[in-house]
């Protein structure tokens, strides 16, 4: 088990199997010293288990805590390419995409779930650029979808 895992292990949580694409795509993919992922939902075992808005039928607390079920999907995907979380030099870019009621302005709150994730597992690599955006809604009505981009080393 690499350390990124045992990190997570001690969080309680383990690393999910690669979230099966919805499309034609592939969850991730490697250019380069670059490892960049499809936008990962909050999928547990392939469900979406809460759908909607956030600041609507979502609460920004629930959603928050689905960026964090992203954040883990993502991981899985850059380690189906990588084979090992310890080749992980840096989280360059974190993306997050939240579908947002018409007066919810708290997506950077959302997003923190991915960030905070990546921090804990990933120590100082996991500190990283971010965006947090609202949308009006996203693949199977979930209330995130997240994107990462990482440096590996070779």
């Amino acid at each position: 088990m690499s350390a990124v895992e045992e990190k997570l292990a001690g969080l309680g949580l383990t690393l999910p199997e690669v979230a099966a694409p919805l499309a034609s795509y592939v969850p991730a993919i490697r250019t380069g010293s670059y490892i960049y992922t499809a936008g990962q939902l909050p999928l547990v075992e392939g469900t979406l288990g809460v759908t909607g808005k956030v600041g609507a039928e979502v609460t920004p607390e629930e959603a928050k805590e689905l960026a964090r079920i992203c954040a883990l999907n993502a991981l899985a995907a850059v380690k189906s390419v990588i084979g090992d979380l310890d080749k992980v030099v840096r989280v360059v870019k974190v993306v997050g995409f939240v579908a947002s009621a018409a007066d919810f302005t708290g997506q950077p709150g959302v997003v923190n779930g991915t960030s905070e994730l990546l921090g804990q597992v990933l120590g100082d690599a996991g500190v990283h650029a971010r965006s947090a955006v609202g949308v009006a809604v996203l693949p199977l009505d979930a209330p995130v979808e997240v994107e990462i981009q990482v440096e590996v080393a070779d």
